[in-house]
């Protein structure tokens, strides 16, 4: 469950073009701001998030076409309290001292659209269960 303060979560994978930042733009959706935030990092960026993975984003209405791959830092993961690796094997980063929790998704570069949401929507469901596990749920709030 919860505990107070706020919590950084760390999504990285290899080239932090797909995986990494699909599961960061649906954590950021889905969870409390005032509990938990999340980002995105990768190991050997790339130039650019992969267009098939903006596409599919942005067909359940996440833009993250802006997004810009970057580089994992000790800076970044020293003030992290959980990584997520994305299934990227041998390549996947360890900070030690970082609560580390390996998620074996498949990368979705160069694949077919029909993949790239399946992709999408596993790791959708993956953080919603993150999300909720963890009591970091965006509580809707009753009209008065």
């Amino acid at each position: 469950m919860q505990v107070t303060g706020l919590r950084t979560v760390i999504f990285a994978c290899t080239r932090n073009a797909g995986r990494s930042q699909m599961a960061a733009a649906f954590f950021n959706a889905l969870a409390d701001p005032r509990a938990a935030t999340a980002v995105s990092a990768g190991t050997r960026p790339a130039e650019r998030v992969h267009a098939t993975v903006a596409d599919a984003m942005g067909e359940v209405g996440i833009d993250v076409s802006g997004a810009r791959p970057r580089k994992l830092t000790q800076e970044m993961a020293a003030g992290a309290s959980l990584l997520v690796t994305m299934g990227c094997g041998e390549e996947c980063p360890f900070v030690p001292g970082l609560e580390r929790d390996d998620w074996p998704v498949p990368d979705p570069e160069n694949r077919p659209m029909v993949e790239v949401r399946a992709i999408r929507d596993e790791i959708r469901e993956r953080v919603r269960t993150l999300v909720d596990d963890r009591g970091w749920s965006r509580q809707i709030v009753p009209d008065a």
